[in-house]
């Protein structure tokens, strides 16, 4: 069994408890991200990008669009790393096949700084800011030990998708938090206890039937208890348990994958934008915001490079014509761009 397994067993057999109790009594009607109602059986996916999620005051308000939804609908997230963070990674990964020992050791330490101050800013009662701050010290012994213990050996890629992989490892714990703050029942989840995935490391392709069955064994039980699981994006795992990630940018393709494997009715993708437009909005003035895209059409669009959707994010959505929502995190009143099977497509 995994740290995070470990970690995940703990959380939920001990303080998450009365959370269950309390969240299974009192769901009834459902939320949708447009406001109408859904049956009980629905569950929503709401996905959070790195800008939604840069600091404390963004990570609560973000929490509260999840706390709006949880408290009458089951709702699993998935999270990003904290705007800039995987870069900062990256970036430690480069110096350590570079051999800079010490700049890698400072760099990972500014990183676990980053996390820590904004624990403090989210100004949590004591018994879980303790818990939490051990959780995080604990991912940053596992970080800086990677700075330390490289083998020459080792495939540099599978090194990089180690490193790379704490950046949503932190988020995760940082936004269950968040929640917990607002008296939503909560539990970070590790992807790469359920997302199998081949050993194309930096590009790992999931193996979806399997990811599933693992996954629902994970994620249902949450559900089924009223609490909120906080799922990594980006990572998976290879068969004998060694992280990998699935590409630059792919937290929104994790979002599909996990909404793929709850059976989700929607999938929102919150990031910073109003929804997909007709052209660049900073770019060209004659930009025009879609309200209602088919799948193939954004399929289409993000295969030209649209950086609001991962490509493969609708062929995954198709498959069981789940409703995909691209929203504003900073403005959640609009309605975004809805994508689906059955959409009339139209600009605003």
């Amino acid at each position: 069994m995994s740290p995070d397994q470990q970690e995940l067993n703990v959380e939920v057999e001990g303080d998450l408890l009365p959370y269950a109790a309390e969240h299974s009594a009192t769901r009834g009607a459902t939320f949708s991200a447009t406001g109408r109602t859904l049956q009980r059986q629905d569950v929503l996916a709401f996905k959070f990008g790195g800008t939604s999620l840069l600091g404390s005051q963004r990570i609560l308000h973000a929490a509260r669009i999840v706390q709006d939804a949880s408290a009458a609908s089951s709702v699993v997230v998935i999270v990003s790393a904290m705007k800039g963070v995987t870069d900062q990674l990256l970036r430690i990964a480069q110096r350590i096949g570079r051999a800079e020992w010490q700049q890698a050791d400072r760099d990972a330490r500014q990183v676990v700084q980053l996390h820590l101050d904004t624990l403090r800013d989210l100004d949590l009662a004591d018994p879980v800011r303790d818990r939490v701050a051990h959780e995080l010290k604990l991912l940053a012994a596992d970080l800086l030990h990677e700075t330390r213990s490289v083998r020459h050996a080792e495939d540099q890629a599978a090194v990089i998708d180690r490193l790379a992989s704490f950046g949503e490892r932190f988020s995760a714990r940082l936004f269950s938090a968040a929640l917990q703050k607002l008296g939503v029942g909560a539990v970070p989840v590790a992807s790469s206890d359920f997302v199998l995935t081949c050993e194309n490391f930096q590009d790992a392709r999931p193996q979806l039937e399997q990811t599933r069955r693992l996954g629902r064994q994970v994620l249902l039980p949450l559900l089924d208890a009223g609490i909120v699981p906080v799922v990594t994006g980006f990572i998976g795992s290879t068969q004998d348990g060694r992280i990998t990630t699935l590409g630059r940018n792919s937290s929104d393709f994790s979002g599909a994958i996990v909404a793929h494997v709850v059976d989700a009715e929607e999938l929102v993708i919150w990031t910073d934008v109003d929804g997909i437009y007709t052209a660049n909005p900073a770019e060209s003035s004659e930009a025009k915001l879609l309200h209602e895209m088919s799948y193939d059409d954004a399929h289409a669009l993000a295969l030209t490079g649209a950086k609001v959707l991962h490509p493969e994010v609708l062929p995954l959505a198709a498959q069981s014509s789940m409703t995909v929502w691209v929203r504003n995190t900073f403005h959640p009143q609009r309605r975004g761009t809805r994508i689906g099977p059955a959409s009339q497509e139209g600009v605003a």
